[in-house]
């Protein structure tokens, strides 16, 4: 009879690993209100009051707990988690791509998953990948097989050339302009001489509304002297056909995802090669193992990642760190300089930006935990506000309250005008 191959050369076959016996015994939230990180400051958006943060924490009947973040609507993410709850009472937390079909299977009934769900499984799923780690002591990043580095470029954001000069005297290598709408080249242009050359400036003019793909291709090439490490957002997420049109226009690198969820929400972007940098949001993307697995799509594009992270609270953003610490093609991770104060009171320890850069954790699990009796001072209020209106750019005057999704911009002689525009109210 013929034998196993450690029989044949004298070997003792390797003791198989006890099966884990630790089950998911619950599944808590923690939805809190967040102050807006404006606070006077330019280089802070302003979220109107509607700015949310949704934790969870996932228990085991052996002590061990994970958090996670979900963003993509908190207020509804929350309703989502509670849903899937009992599908995981009694489940071992270490299954975690299992678990994580598990539920994605459950909910195809209510149509393609989209954000929300997507943020629902992000933040269940982070707090699995947090349990796991403790149990095996160690950090995250360790079970993703291990580091690229040990710190992580981080780009902030200006709105003036002031501002600009400031946060370059911190030691941020890279700056991002932010616009609702449209994008103005002589701002950019301003903060590019502020900062001088050595300095990575990105432009994101996110709607609404929207520009028109000409505006698009107007604006790309108005931008191009300036040497824009990437044009963010510049064409409605939806119109996949204008982005490999504007690719073909341009010499400026293109990004976008923020608003997608799961690999099959980044298809398009990645295997047509619409952009040069893809952004999944690390709380709503579907989790770290759907993080990592587009992060390997765009790899075999030659597509860079540099995650969202606008509106995240503090657990989600360690948990870029972890997966950003793990892939060849990470770019940088979006912060802000200054936040709002809460930020900093709600987990332990507090992560903050060093010379423009971020330590990945080197403690167990994700290296980071909720402060729930702070998180308690903060309950949720509202989570939706209405677009921006009259005087801020976003619309073309008159048609605020229209609400149009995209717009031709007016008044084009002074906005590409060969003189150069001023900025435009």
């Amino acid at each position: 009879m013929r034998g196993s191959l450690h029989s044949l050369v004298g070997m003792q076959p390797p003791a198989r690993p006890k099966r884990n016996n630790m089950k998911i015994s619950a599944i808590k939230t923690f939805l809190m209100q967040v102050g807006a990180p404006g606070l006077g400051r330019p280089n802070s958006a302003s979220f109107g009051g509607s700015r949310n943060w949704l934790f969870v924490r996932v228990e085991t009947d052996e002590g061990v707990y994970g958090v996670g973040e979900g963003s993509g609507w908190p207020r509804v993410v929350e309703t989502a988690v509670k849903d899937y709850a009992p599908l995981l009472i009694g489940e071992d937390p270490c299954d975690i791509d299992r678990l994580w079909h598990k539920l994605f299977l459950a909910s195809m009934g209510h149509g393609q998953l989209g954000t929300v769900g997507g943020g629902a499984l992000t933040a269940i799923e982070m707090a699995l990948w947090d349990i796991k780690g403790k149990a095996l002591g160690a950090p995250v990043w360790q079970l993703l097989g291990g580091r690229f580095r040990d710190r992580i470029p981080v780009y902030t954001h200006a709105k003036t050339a002031d501002e600009a000069r400031r946060l370059k005297g911190l030691g941020y290598g890279a700056l991002k302009v932010s616009f609702t709408g449209f994008a103005d080249p002589a701002i950019v242009a301003a903060i590019r001489e502020a900062v001088g050359p050595e300095i990575d400036l990105m432009v994101d003019c996110h709607g609404p509304s929207w520009m028109t793909f000409a505006d698009a291709v107007r604006t790309a090439r108005a931008l191009e002297p300036l040497e824009i490490l990437f044009f963010e957002d510049p064409l409605p997420p939806e119109q996949w056909e204008q982005y490999e049109r504007l690719r073909q226009m341009t010499t400026i690198p293109l990004a976008a995802g923020e608003r997608l969820a799961t690999i099959w929400g980044f298809r398009p972007l990645i295997e047509r090669e619409l952009v040069a940098v893809v952004q999944p949001d690390t709380g709503r993307a579907g989790g770290i193992s759907q993080m990592r697995k587009i992060a390997a799509m765009a790899e075999a594009h030659d597509i860079m990642v540099a995650p969202h992270s606008g509106s995240l609270g503090p657990i989600a953003e360690v948990a870029a760190l972890h997966v950003l610490a793990t892939i060849p093609n990470a770019l940088m991770l979006e912060t802000f300089a200054e936040d709002w104060r809460g930020r900093y009171e709600v987990v332990t320890p507090v992560f903050r930006a060093k010379d423009g850069l971020m330590s990945v954790p080197n403690t167990p699990g994700l290296g980071i935990d909720l402060v729930e009796t702070e998180i308690l001072k903060y309950p949720s209020e509202r989570n939706v506000r209405e677009a921006p209106g009259k005087g801020t750019g976003a619309f073309e005057p008159g048609t605020e309250l229209a609400y149009s999704y995209t717009q031709l911009r007016l008044r084009r002689a002074l906005r590409f005008g060969r003189d150069g525009a001023k900025p435009i109210a």
